[in-house]
């Protein structure tokens, strides 16, 4: 992955996708499969772009999603086939390549910025959660990987990463972040966007 050693990133992001065609089924009523397919590639690609400077592994074994990043020019690795396996793939294959630090961000953040500042913590034993917007989820979650974190996505996963840092004694810092903590997974996310924006997307 780094052709100089020396040179070597110490974080790096994880960006798991299933595939664009498959996603946001919730969306349904407001749009249809091409227009959730491409607002689903631009969100990801988003996503990418506020990864930098860190690189950024894909993890998708979609072939859709693998021309994708392989456009862009990021790594991609096979879906082990759940979201918490991906992220464990995704970690341990950065953690191979010297990153002390990895960033796990969904690819539906059509407000993502800047990835590379939850990096910050480096390897102290800090965990860092970005709260979904609902006070639910984790759509951005860094970890350092001298620990073997457990990944623990789903309904709830906010509360249950937190107790998972407790777990293994690490610290914890909540990041509040009104761009990064709004993902897009049922028709009100959809609606609270710009629409001049989501019409542009899929026009």
């Amino acid at each position: 992955m780094f052709d100089d050693a020396s040179r070597a990133p110490t974080a790096g992001a994880v960006i798991p996708i299933r595939a664009f065609a498959l996603g946001k089924a919730r969306l349904a009523a407001s749009l249809d499969g091409p227009e959730r397919a491409e607002l689903a590639r631009r969100w990801a690609e988003q996503v990418a772009t506020a990864a930098a400077p860190m690189p950024a592994v894909v993890v998708s074994s979609d072939p859709e999603v693998r021309a994708w990043a392989a456009a862009l020019r990021l790594e991609a690795l096979d879906d082990p086939g759940t979201l918490d396996a991906a992220v464990t793939a995704g970690r341990d294959h950065l953690r191979s390549c010297g990153c002390n630090r990895v960033v796990v961000a969904h690819a539906d953040l059509p407000h993502a910025r800047d990835l590379a500042r939850l990096a910050r913590d480096a390897s102290q034993p800090i965990v860092a959660l970005v709260p979904c917007h609902r006070d639910d989820g984790t759509p951005v979650l860094s970890v350092p990987t001298a620990v073997d974190f457990r990944f623990a996505y789903g309904p709830g996963s906010f509360r249950l990463h937190a107790a998972e840092a407790r777990r293994l004694g690490l610290g914890l810092r909540v990041v509040r972040d009104a761009d990064l903590g709004f993902d897009v997974d049922i028709p009100d996310d959809l609606e609270a966007l710009d629409t001049s924006s989501v019409d542009s997307a899929v026009s």
